[in-house]
């Protein structure tokens, strides 16, 4: 079966132990190709050591992983080729000026697309002669983020890459990532802590909790599951255990807030039956509804059954 049939990413039961912690448990995850992903959950959520494994840097202790349709043991040359990496460290070599850094990088790809770098690096003020040492962490960043779609990549893996920028600098590489032609041709993944850049950017959302798939969904989609209802009720109202799908819950003015997930207008009458003398509800955020679900203290995941994929 050609390559450009499989998913980009693929993992069945992959897990990685680093001593007696659990970074990967038994991860099954599967991204199809096209659009933007994303990828968020707390810190040790296993998601840096995803991409270690995926990109051959390091084995799993056990499962197995595949990108492009190849298993991550045994990348060749040609294959990372097809794969670009942002990090959020942005690391290239200091010595070496801005041009220098394109042209050895224009010799290495074969597929260098010119047209894609030149509208990623017109966002920033970078000069062909200065040094990278002297640029400025965004300036690294959207060389970086030019440099990796000049490439011509099928699949674009950003790790965090605009951790540490500025509002500005920020704002130019969610326009530049956006605007480039060259990244409606490759699958992107993105990972960031930053909700605001995942409503902005992505087109499915992948939470992960623990080593494991929380949920899949397009965003929009998974918002819809969590709502806020607003209770009247004396006192703190029913246990926290008979709460149906209950994710967070707080006494604010004297009234009961309740974040919980897949639950219809009968939760009021639940609330009612209960004591509450009115109810109300509202929608939520994005990153309230992602933070609810990844403060919950569940650990078998709950992704929607129509929601395996976007």
């Amino acid at each position: 079966m050609s390559s450009e049939l499989h998913p980009v990413i693929e993992t069945h039961e992959l897990t990685q132990r680093y001593g007696g912690k659990l970074a990967l448990d038994q991860l099954n995850l599967s991204i199809p190709r096209g659009r933007v992903h994303a990828i968020v959950g707390a810190n040790g959520a296993g998601k840096s050591t995803l991409f270690r494994v995926l990109l051959g840097f390091q084995s799993a202790t056990s499962g197995s992983a595949h990108i492009l349709g190849h298993d991550s043991r045994a990348l060749t040359p040609q294959l990372r080729g097809r794969i670009g990496f942002v990090n959020e460290e942005h690391t290239l070599p200091g010595w070496l000026s801005v041009a220098a850094v394109t042209a050895m990088q224009r010799r290495h790809y074969a597929r260098w697309n010119e047209r894609a770098y030149q509208a990623v690096i017109g966002h920033y003020q970078v000069l062909p002669d200065q040094s990278i040492s002297q640029l400025s962490r965004g300036e690294r960043a959207g060389l970086n983020l030019a440099l990796s779609l000049a490439q011509a990549p099928e699949l674009l893996i950003l790790d965090e890459p605009t951790l540490g920028l500025d509002v500005v600098a920020k704002r130019a590489f969610l326009e530049s990532l956006l605007y480039s032609s060259a990244s409606e041709d490759c699958t992107v993944i993105y990972c960031s802590h930053q909700m605001d850049e995942i409503e902005r950017v992505a087109d499915n959302l992948i939470i992960l909790e623990r080593g494991r798939l929380k949920c899949m969904s397009l965003p929009e989609a998974f918002c819809a599951r969590v709502s806020l209802w607003v209770a009247d009720i004396p006192f703190r109202g029913p246990p926290a255990q008979r709460i149906p799908g209950l994710l967070h819950e707080q006494r604010i003015d004297g009234l009961q807030h309740y974040l919980v997930l897949d639950q219809d207008p009968t939760f009021s009458d639940f609330l009612k039956a209960e004591g509450a003398r009115s109810v109300h509800s509202m929608p939520v955020s994005l990153d309230r509804a992602v933070n609810a679900m990844l403060s919950q203290n569940h650990a078998a995941p709950i992704a929607h059954p129509e929601s395996s994929h976007a």
